[in-house]
């Protein structure tokens, strides 16, 4: 009796763990669409993700809703303040394709690439063969910055940021386009070089300032760091929904790494230390 007894107890407080973590379970799992493939996206952040599906994370989120076997839905608001509040944490949508690993805003999927900010120059310029900010060919030039990156701290350690140029950090790219304007700066001779984020530097420069050379800052010793591994941001606590992004993430990394860099996007290795040269 005492046997049995005993094990009705285990029973009973196993039934009870079920019936409290379950609706738990079934609530994080219920939040992420099963009809749609849902992602949250800036409408004109060109060439990353744009309205008309132009952007290389447009085609990532095709090529993960494909895998998925569903249609993609976007829910359109700029990448600035309160875009991840107002989109993924409002639950109008499940994924972020691009966003940087460790930000305690989302809960981040395995990187699928690992990128750097980059140095941009005219390709025949005095400047082509510069790969470092402490460069001595870099004094006194008027070098393109988004003010509050991370390399406006090498360039203030390097003597630079006295004559940089600084461009807006926190914008709404319907209205302006800090990284564009930085290039058409940089062709028309207003500043004499750019440094931007390559996966957005790289792109634009491929796509449509083919004079430019584009060069990953991977040389840098000091911090902060320049380079950043990227991965898809969902929701805090969606176990489930991360695992099969990670799977999808793991299982199509050859066409991930194939849109990337057909984008133009500079990737290097995980430590930032080796440009990647992948076909395209």
């Amino acid at each position: 009796m005492r046997a049995w007894a005993n094990a009705c107890l285990v029973i009973l407080g196993l039934a009870a763990w079920i019936c409290q973590v379950q609706p738990g379970l079934a609530q994080t799992s219920d939040l992420v669409s099963k009809s749609a493939f849902r992602v949250c996206a800036d409408p004109a952040n060109y060439p990353v993700s744009t309205r008309d599906g132009a952007g290389y994370e447009n085609k990532l989120a095709e090529l993960f809703a494909s895998r998925l076997e569903l249609p993609v839905q976007y829910t359109w608001f700029p990448q600035a303040t309160g875009f991840i509040r107002n989109t993924l944490t409002a639950k109008q949508c499940d994924v972020v394709i691009g966003y940087a690993q460790g930000h305690e805003l989302v809960q981040n999927t395995n990187h699928y690439y690992t990128s750097a900010y980059a140095l941009i120059v005219p390709e025949d310029g005095e400047l082509a063969h510069v790969d470092t900010l402490n460069d001595p060919a870099l004094k006194e030039r008027r070098i393109g910055i988004v003010a509050g990156t991370p390399p406006a701290a090498h360039m203030a350690r390097n003597g630079l940021i006295g004559t940089a140029k600084p461009y807006n950090l926190f914008v709404d790219r319907r209205v302006e386009s800090p990284a564009i304007d930085m290039l058409d700066d940089l062709k028309s001779g207003e500043i004499d070089a750019a440094i931007l984020w390559g996966p957005l530097g790289g792109p634009l420069v491929k796509a449509d300032y083919p004079d430019f050379k584009v060069i990953p800052l991977i040389k840098e010793e000091l911090p902060p760091r320049l380079f950043y591994r990227i991965t898809m941001g969902v929701r805090q606590g969606e176990k489930v929904w991360q695992r099969q992004l990670n799977s999808l993430i793991r299982r199509n990394a050859d066409e991930i790494n194939g849109v990337l860099a057909e984008a133009g996007v500079p990737l290097v290795n995980d430590l930032g230390t080796e440009v990647l040269e992948l076909s395209q």
